[in-house]
């Protein structure tokens, strides 16, 4: 079965929403339908089983399955019981800063936390290299340091409790005024 637009039953603002946020997730290097299962749960006011996402979404069970556990592995969604179905159904997590703390870890661990030990084997091969040129090595260094740092950064921002956190990002461009000038 191929991907089609959502089903005309759902309301139009709820299939704009699923349509914009699997266009998004594509961009962002997430599988579209992984994106509007995603989406169709967090709009969702019940918990849904997977034939019923297939159904309003119009992909493939098998898609839906393989979505449903990309989700879960994110841990953007959660299986919940229903009395009186034995079937799996799902709810999304719909606190926003939680969402974003596991999107954050998530991407942190499979593109960061690569890129820094990566950058860790760089430096210790260019400074042992009497042949790389110093030029080479001081930019290897200076990526290196920039990823550590932005790992820091995110290790530092993660331990903040999510409404002081939120406070922190409001603020926006007025924190700039408690940093020195230059």
């Amino acid at each position: 079965m191929t991907e089609h637009a959502a089903e005309p039953s759902l309301p139009v603002a709820v299939q704009q929403f699923v349509l914009h946020w699997g266009e998004m997730g594509s961009q962002w290097g997430v599988n579209r339908s992984v994106a509007q299962i995603h989406a169709l749960l967090y709009l969702s006011d019940r918990p849904m089983h997977a034939e019923e996402i297939s159904d309003r979404l119009r992909i493939a069970r098998s898609n839906t399955s393989n979505s449903l556990k990309e989700l879960l592995g994110w841990k953007l969604i959660r299986r919940v019981p229903v009395l009186h179905d034995r079937r799996d159904h799902y709810e999304a997590e719909v606190d926003l800063m939680q969402m974003l703390t596991r999107i954050a870890q998530g991407r942190k661990e499979r593109e960061i936390d690569p890129a820094v030990a990566a950058l860790e084997t760089c430096v210790a091969e260019a400074q042992a290299d009497p042949h790389i040129s110093p030029v080479a090595r001081a930019r290897i260094e200076a990526l290196h340091g920039f990823t550590v740092t932005l790992d820091d950064w995110y290790q530092q921002m993660i331990a903040i409790p999510p409404s002081r956190l939120m406070t922190l990002i409001k603020l926006g461009k007025k924190v700039l005024g408690f940093l020195p000038k230059g």
